[in-house]
């Protein structure tokens, strides 16, 4: 168990628009059970109101501050934090150290949800948006790693909740009741855990 421990990569937990690095407690906290080293970190703002390009650079920022330069790094993206994480991995060069990356009910071709709101943040989580139209559109580099994506057809944060549906990586869909729930189901940590434990590919 201890050696599994060590060769383990720490894995950064981003959270979602209008959360804070708390609502991953419960994950957390099971993920450390597996002998997980887990950390989260706030985005701030983190009502939307801030682009998504600078809250990644948030992500890098952190990671640089935390992480040896040679120390690779797993993540798990909740929602909105799922779309930040990808411009860090596919824009601000966190393809180079991410390993695991896993995606938690997040929007990667939009939700309608957007068009109630002017936050340019949340502007950018339209469907079809200019901001998620260049991530999709070398969506493949994302192969380089272990990519999941974890999702719920009873979404009713993402809609339609299909759009949290992405070409490439694994793909798993959990009949859990609505979008927060995902951080506190129990079906969700095991999937979590388990891709976090998957060898990586090279």
């Amino acid at each position: 168990m201890n050696d599994k421990a060590n060769k383990r990569n720490p894995v950064l937990l981003v959270h979602g628009i209008n959360d804070t690095g708390a609502v991953f407690n419960k994950m957390a906290r099971y993920l450390g059970k597996q002998g997980m080293v887990v950390c989260t970190l706030d985005l701030i703002p983190n009502n939307g109101s801030e682009l998504l390009d600078n809250l990644a650079q948030q992500v890098a920022d952190y990671v640089n501050m935390n992480f040896a330069p040679e120390q690779p790094l797993d993540i798990v993206g909740f929602s909105m934090g799922g779309i930040v994480s990808r411009y860090y991995i596919q824009r601000l060069g966190g393809i180079e150290k991410v390993k695991r990356f896993i995606t938690i009910s997040s929007p990667h071709r939009g939700t309608n949800i957007a068009y109630l709101t002017w936050l340019k943040g949340a502007l950018q989580m339209q469907p079809n948006s200019d901001f998620l139209n260049d991530l999709n559109s070398d969506v493949e580099m994302l192969n380089k790693l272990n990519f999941t994506s974890i999702w719920t057809p009873y979404d009713l944060m993402i809609l339609p909740a299909e759009s949290s549906r992405i070409s490439v990586g694994k793909e798993v869909i959990l009949p859990v009741a609505l979008h927060p729930c995902m951080l506190t189901d129990k079906r969700t940590f095991k999937v979590v855990a388990a891709a976090l434990d998957e060898p990586i590919n090279y």
